[in-house]
């Protein structure tokens, strides 16, 4: 079954399980991305650059959009700028490709969110972690079932940081009819298997780990084969080389751009606090995309790291011109 995402002239979301089966073929095709936001050097958005950015995006055919998450830095965005950036990536993909927007901080904002999302014509959300706090199981479900009663909007739950679902809270929240997955972010993949056996055979999931390829094939090993990439961010012709080698089988590849590329990123990655989304977003500059600086509180990388970053990519790209 052929399906498409919902076209920018209607707003209405579409209905949670066909939109749900329609991601699961999406994710057999490609990575999910996850765009940055454009600022310009004063900091301010920048929709002509983020549209110009995100065509670019288009043109390496990820699996779906997520945008205004936490490589869109989300957290730095007004609920205006928020439904910008949404309604931006609709018409943008204008169809071709899921867009799934970023709602967060506390139930009442996060329902905000999504009220927005769904005039600016987002197919979906992903619910970032509620704020700050620590909270039992009962209300981590307590805060999904107040937004996925408020919205309807297909939601992905997103555990990581504060935020964690046991096997019995994972099962109540994919009775809510508008949950169609979680997304993890914490990498415990036995306490993630018993998500999976706790929940309904067609609940996706996904691998949201930092830097997601390098534990892309222990995630597979369990049945969580989806993951998002933010190398797709600045260089989605490595993402996609190893996405085909994954899927492919071609484990000599697969090593090659693991120890090659993605495990000198990952050294990258933890030089400092903030990288996660700062050198992405750096990484995009390098390759001359419009994406500007990060926000604070996140800073750019210093000189010595950019140097390091540059020549990386460049090694990456070589890798894929091999064949």
């Amino acid at each position: 079954m052929v399906m498409t995402s919902v076209p920018p002239t209607d707003t209405s979301p579409p209905d949670p399980r066909r939109f749900a089966a329609h991601l699961r073929e999406r994710m057999d095709t490609g990575v999910l991305s996850f765009p940055l936001t454009s600022f310009t050097a004063a900091g301010e958005l920048d929709l002509a650059a983020f549209r110009t950015y995100l065509r670019g995006q288009v043109d390496a055919d990820p699996a779906a959009f997520f945008v205004a998450c936490g490589t869109g830095e989300f957290f730095s965005l007004t609920q205006d700028e928020h439904a910008a950036v949404v309604r931006t990536a609709v018409e943008v993909a204008d169809g071709r490709i899921p867009v799934l927007a970023g709602l967060g901080y506390g139930w009442a904002q996060a329902r905000q969110f999504a009220e927005r999302a769904v005039d600016a014509g987002a197919d979906a959300g992903l619910l970032l972690p509620h704020y700050l706090v620590k909270a039992p199981q009962d209300g981590v479900v307590e805060q999904v079932r107040r937004v996925a009663e408020h919205t309807p909007l297909p939601l992905i739950a997103y555990q990581r940081d504060q935020v964690r679902f046991g096997p019995g809270a994972a099962a109540r929240i994919a009775e809510f009819p508008t949950v169609i997955g979680l997304k993890d972010g914490h990498g415990d993949l036995d306490a993630l298997q018993r998500l999976t056996l706790s929940t309904p055979a067609d609940f996706l999931f996904f691998n949201g780990a930092a830097t997601a390829e390098m534990q892309a094939r222990a995630y597979s090993a369990i049945g969580v084969p989806a993951y998002s990439s933010a190398v797709h961010a600045f260089a989605p012709e490595i993402a996609r080389a190893f996405f085909t080698a994954l899927r492919g089988g071609d484990r000599e590849r697969v090593e090659g751009l693991l120890r090659e590329f993605y495990f000198p990123l990952v050294e990258l990655r933890d030089r400092r606090a903030g990288y996660a989304v700062a050198l992405v977003k750096a990484g995009a500059r390098l390759r001359g995309l419009p994406v500007g600086p990060v926000r604070a509180p996140l800073v750019d990388p210093g000189p010595a790291d950019l140097a390091d970053l540059e020549k990386l990519i460049e090694t990456g790209l070589a890798l894929v011109d091999q064949d």
